[in-house]
């Protein structure tokens, strides 16, 4: 599908308008509603519960942001609720009741994480969700996998590729050879199909900047942390995903 207009109208607030000097956590429901108050449409990620539900969280772990410890999908719905969040009120929250309390005030980019292990559990569990809603919500991966599965589950939401230059850094060690050259590359648009790309900033110019305007594909570029970032961004992106400041 052509990606709608509202998808790159306004800066996106990357997990939500967070500050954690104030006591407002990446990805909590309260990052989402100071951004939708501001008016920024907002990205949020989702991981996978231990029953199969969606739920708002960027990590893998717990560690980093919760009082709780361990992976995120070896607690079900109810135990991650209960955990409190370091230096915050909120809690972790579904994928359903984060668009409750959005309420389509503002467009929403999901980000579906992905182990690169063929699991597309959580794909099919957040199709379902937004597939029963009509606010506007678009989603996206790193994983072309969830990307080209997207096509058939949701095909009325916009689907994109989160996608940087190189996959070196120790977090990409799981990828295998044949994957990291398909992401290097860009190699799997052919089949995953993207409607838009989220680009990293730090990566301008690049050839698959090149292809996707050859595409016609927009582009949104992440994160950009500053007005030094928006304006290195500014000849090549259509839009940005943003924390720290105020575009």
């Amino acid at each position: 599908m052509a990606a709608p207009d509202w998808l790159v109208a306004r800066p996106v607030a990357h997990r939500g308008l967070h500050d954690s000097a104030r006591g407002v956590i990446e990805n909590t429901p309260t990052a989402g509603e100071v951004a939708a108050r501001a008016g920024f449409a907002i990205e949020c990620d989702v991981q996978l519960s231990a029953d199969g539900e969606a739920v708002v969280f960027h990590d893998f772990t717990l560690d980093r942001l919760t009082t709780g410890q361990g992976r995120v999908d070896d607690l079900g719905v109810a135990e991650l609720a209960a955990l409190s969040y370091r230096g915050a009120a909120d809690r972790i929250v579904t994928l359903d009741a984060y668009l409750d309390l959005i309420g389509g005030r503002v467009p929403l980019i999901v980000e579906i994480k992905s182990r690169f292990d063929g699991d597309l559990r959580l794909t099919r569990r957040t199709a379902d969700i937004v597939n029963r809603r009509k606010e506007p919500v678009a989603l996206m991966s790193f994983d072309p996998d969830v990307t080209e599965a997207l096509r058939t589950l949701a095909p009325a939401h916009p689907r994109g590729v989160v996608a940087m230059a190189a996959y070196t850094h120790d977090e990409w060690a799981a990828l295998t050879d044949e994957q990291r050259l398909e992401l290097t590359h860009f190699m799997h648009v052919g089949r995953s199909q993207p409607d838009f790309i989220a680009w990293h900033v730090k990566d301008f110019p690049h050839p698959t900047l090149a292809l996707a305007r050859h595409l016609g594909l927009p582009v949104l570029t992440w994160t950009v942390r500053g007005p030094e970032d928006r304006e290195a961004a500014a000849g090549f992106a259509d839009q940005i995903i943003f924390e720290g400041f105020h575009p």
